[in-house]
């Protein structure tokens, strides 16, 4: 570790990966909405982020889970699991 690097863990990087990768969709899309200058076609650009959001959650737990698997119990597993479906209802439920 004396050479400068950064030894990251392959999970952690995954996840954050992931995370950076919606906020550069999330900062596009604010952009392509500036260019359109239409409030119809903005709305458009806008629900097409509704779908992105909740898919990163769930790819971004999903990957941590899978990490942790070795270290969680099944019945913390559960609890977890019944945590992501609550959140799951609570975000996209109308």
């Amino acid at each position: 570790m004396g050479d400068g690097l950064i030894m990251l863990n392959k999970i952690v990087l995954a996840m954050a990966s992931l995370r950076l990768t919606s906020g550069t969709l999330e900062i596009c899309a604010a952009l392509i909405m500036l260019r359109l200058n239409q409030i119809d076609k903005a709305l458009i650009v806008n629900s097409s982020l509704a779908l992105v959001g909740p898919l990163i959650l769930i790819a971004t737990t999903t990957i941590g889970l899978v990490g942790l698997s070795d270290k969680l119990s099944y019945g913390k597993f559960v609890w977890v699991t019944i945590g992501i479906v609550c959140l799951m209802i609570g975000i996209l439920k109308k």
